[in-house]
């Protein structure tokens, strides 16, 4: 007779113990009472479909081969699985078996000594066809069983099949074993009488009705009774005959498929990667200045709407599915947030929220290139968003758009992680198209992969996208940035998440990898005659930031070009500068002798700007150039603005300030606003930043469970000892005590006043003593004790087991019986 598997489970020392719930840590959740509730949830349909979702394809065959090799009484062997997975044309090393044998008995999905192997329960349940057979004929049916009993005519049935029944039977054999067919295929005319159909081309002519039919009515296809009509099923061994060929289990491989492509150079990849890179915090910056310029209104739904999506693809240049990308990394690296709008004021969309930049994009703005791309790359890691849903219609027809609910998938982290994991697991360099990336997907975990393929090949896009990739193969620094977060996982010792990644302030090994491919940011521009100014790679902050002020921004790339115009010292001027100043930051900068033409121009913007002076009156315009007053109000350009000259150097008009303004800078004057006291308003934009927001932590994926260290599962498994033996000692109580009629042993004391003699007996002789009552919650409970004291309605005493002091209210007790 096999012992269970809680008779297993009571004999391992804590170490094994241990060592299992570390491969099962959902067993754990929560703290099992005792082993045999350990065995209970270890056989469960849960616990054993995570435990299943773990393993590879070949250690599920070597599984299937243990389930098929069972005999009645449900045990198998090593040398009966050993002998199955041998038997097909290319046999795997038996090594490769047994270390897949090993894996399972690890997980306690096998269990028992080598020569007597039993399955666990629930995975039967879980998978109910081994290897993709059918059920054997006797479970079917009597007639297939007495078909398949006899293999002679098996395989003479199996011959005399017409093409298209063989077709269906081959697609079968292959698994799942089950199919569905229109309830016509079943009904259509027997054998026998094929002459009131028309001839059938498929076969050679000759009208043989339904295949399904001719299988079912040859038994070897049985008509399922318990399901719906149309329902049939391959029997067991029919199946392996059927798989002669390819053996009982199908084609084996004991590693992963082998990558085809030729490996590149890892600088090569390394170097396409950090160019993407720049690319990328490129292009989140210059998103995150369109949104400062112009917030996007957020939808009374949820989310971010089509309209200013592609309003800010088209002005980074970008596909729609690229910039919502960047909008969804940059929204869970808490670079933007929603602000709420103040008043009655609301969107053209009806919200009242708008999503701008937070306060943090400052702060990223100011660090290196390098950490600007690892806290984004991070974000990206974690955040449980599929950002390849936008655009996509949802389950009501309705476009899934950017930071709306319905992009959320809890499954995205775990996702991407595991086609990174695949991609690290190669040798650096190695480049896998899409389909093979695929392939070791299915073959590392084939019941997770399955149905997940458009979000793998998504993973791919948005990691080449980001710069985790170039060239198809996993980048140096990315191979890093993984093995941080990985480790970070494993580690276990912060469970919630509330520690800092870097505590220590210094840079990652990520960072200081991609700092190594990237060009150092430079200080200095190149001024050239035609006025353009080049920065031969990543400006410092600093020189950005001025550089945004004083040129307008031409093109990008290695070395990024800028170019000087009349707007742009107006608007440097505007800001605060002067023309010294204007003058002081270009030869300080350039490394190239400041051409003439654009002192030129900077003198010449400068003389003009400040020559008119504006107000609000509605508004007004003062100068003490009379004659440039006048040309001003006769200027036919101007005359929506309706000037009337109230002094010989001011003219006023009912308009706004800022509508003045641009009227006349668009007709070429360059006029300064002034405040009421005369003093020129500098025009540098205040910029409008949304409340703080954390960047998205550690990815927490709600089917994951946590990896407690070991010394804290050997606390587990010790919690779980006592359990066990609190529920031995339970068993032996007394009948009387457990709320049961005695059958013997001890009389007891039922009474509550001779249960109140026997305690105080018990107190005075220090003996042990099994006492029966009723918890809070209503519950009979019992505990062999040693009383210590009565007084003021309580016994308290030492448990006999836990060497603890309890109180137990002394109107609760049910029952006492000394122990003997």
């Amino acid at each position: 007779m096999t012992t269970s598997l809680a008779d297993h489970l009571r004999a391992l020392p804590d170490e094994s113990l241990a060592a299992l719930l570390q491969l099962r840590p959902d067993l754990v959740v929560p703290v099992p009472a005792d082993v045999s509730a350990l065995a209970l949830r270890a056989q469960s349909r849960v616990s054993v479909a995570r435990a299943l979702d773990g393993l590879d394809q070949f250690t599920l065959q070597i599984l299937d081969a243990a389930r098929l090799t069972r005999s009645p009484e449900g045990a198998t062997s090593t040398d009966q699985i050993l002998a199955m997975a041998t038997a097909g044309p290319h046999p795997p090393a038996p090594t490769a078996v047994r270390a897949a044998v090993d894996r399972l008995r690890a997980r306690f999905l096998l269990y028992g000594p080598e020569h007597d192997l039993c399955v666990a329960g629930g995975i039967d349940e879980v998978s109910p066809y081994p290897a993709g057979l059918g059920r054997p004929a006797a479970e079917l049916d009597p007639r297939a069983a007495a078909l398949c009993a006899d293999p002679a005519k098996l395989r003479r049935t199996l011959l005399s099949a017409p093409p298209s029944a063989r077709a269906v039977l081959d697609r079968l054999a292959a698994g799942p074993p089950v199919g569905t067919v229109a309830p016509g295929a079943l009904e259509a005319p027997a054998t026998g009488a094929e002459d009131v159909l028309p001839p059938d081309l498929v076969n050679g002519g000759a009208p043989t009705g339904s295949p399904i039919r001719w299988l079912v009515e040859h038994r070897l296809l049985v008509r399922m009774s318990g399901g719906r009509n149309g329902t049939v099923e391959l029997p067991r061994e029919v199946g392996l005959v059927l798989r002669r060929d390819a053996g009982p289990l199908g084609p084996l491989r004991t590693g992963p498929p082998v990558v085809s492509g030729p490996p590149r150079e890892v600088k090569s990849v390394d170097s396409a990667g950090a160019g993407q890179t720049m690319e990328m915090v490129r292009h989140t910056e210059a998103m995150l200045e369109a949104l400062t310029a112009e917030p996007a209104p957020v939808l009374r739904s949820g989310g971010v709407g089509v309209r200013d999506l592609r309003r800010l693809a088209r002005g980074l240049g970008l596909d729609e599915p690229t910039t919502a990308l960047l909008f969804e990394v940059a929204y869970a690296a808490g670079l933007t947030g929603e602000m709420e709008l103040t008043g009655a004021a609301t969107t053209r969309y009806g919200g009242d929220q708008q999503i701008l930049p937070t306060g943090g994009y400052e702060v990223w703005r100011a660090v290196s290139l390098a950490q600007r791309w690892e806290q984004l790359a991070r974000a990206w890691m974690s955040m449980p968003r599929q950002a390849g849903l936008i655009g996509q219609r949802d389950d009501r027809d309705r476009p899934i758009s950017v930071l709306s609910a319905e992009a959320e998938r809890a499954g995205a982290p775990a996702a991407r992680r595991a086609v990174l994991a695949v991609l690290a697991d190669l040798p650096p360099g190695t480049a896998p198209t899409t389909d093979e990336v695929l392939e070791l997907l299915d073959w590392r975990a084939p019941r997770r992969a399955r149905g997940r393929e458009t979000a793998h090949r998504e993973v791919l896009a948005e990691a080449a996208t980001l710069g985790v990739t170039g060239l198809n193969a996993l980048t140096s620094y990315g191979r890093l940035l993984l093995a941080e977060l990985t480790e970070a996982d494993e580690r276990g010792d912060d469970p919630l998440g509330l520690r800092s990644d870097a505590e220590s302030g210094d840079a990652s090994t990520t960072v200081r990898a991609l700092d190594g491919l990237l060009p150092a940011p430079v200080d200095h521009v190149l001024v050239q005659a035609d006025l353009t100014v080049v920065v031969p790679g990543p400006p410092d902050p600093a020189l950005a930031a001025e550089l945004d002020v004083v040129a307008e921004h031409e093109s990008a790339g290695g070395a990024s070009v800028h170019r000087v115009t009349t707007a742009s010292i107006r608007r440097a001027l505007d800001a605060g500068y002067t023309a010294d100043d204007l003058h002081a930051l270009f030869r300080r900068r350039s490394r190239t002798p400041v051409p003439q033409g654009l002192t030129y121009l900077v003198d010449d913007a400068a003389r003009k700007h400040g020559g008119l002076r504006v107000g609000s009156a509605g508004a007004y315009v003062r100068s003490d150039d009379e004659t440039l007053l006048s040309e001003v109000q006769a200027d036919r350009r101007l005359e929506p603005l309706a000037f009337r000259r109230l002094a010989p150097t001011v003219l006023v008009t009912p308009y706004q300030v800022n509508r003045m303004l641009t009227a006349l800078r668009d007709a070429g004057y360059a006029p300064v606003p002034e405040d009421a006291s005369g003093a020129t308003v500098l025009a540098r934009p205040k910029t409008r930043r949304a409340p703080a927001r954390t960047a998205i932590g550690r990815a927490v994926d709600p089917l994951a469970t946590p990896k407690l260290p070991m010394p804290r599962l050997l606390g587990v498994v010790e919690q779980i000892r006592w359990g066990e033996a609190a529920a031995r000692a339970a068993r032996r109580a007394p009948a009387v005590v457990r709320g049961a009629p005695a059958a013997g042993g001890p009389a007891p004391v039922s009474g509550h006043g001779d249960a109140l003699a026997v305690l105080q007996q018990a107190v005075r002789d220090k003996a042990l003593v099994w006492v029966g009552y009723v918890d809070a919650h209503g519950a009979t409970a019992s505990r062999l004790v040693r009383p210590v004291s009565i007084g003021a309605g309580y016994l308290r005493a030492e448990d006999d087991r836990t060497e603890m002091l309890h109180t137990f209210a002394l109107h609760r007790i049910t029952a006492a019986v000394l122990e003997e």
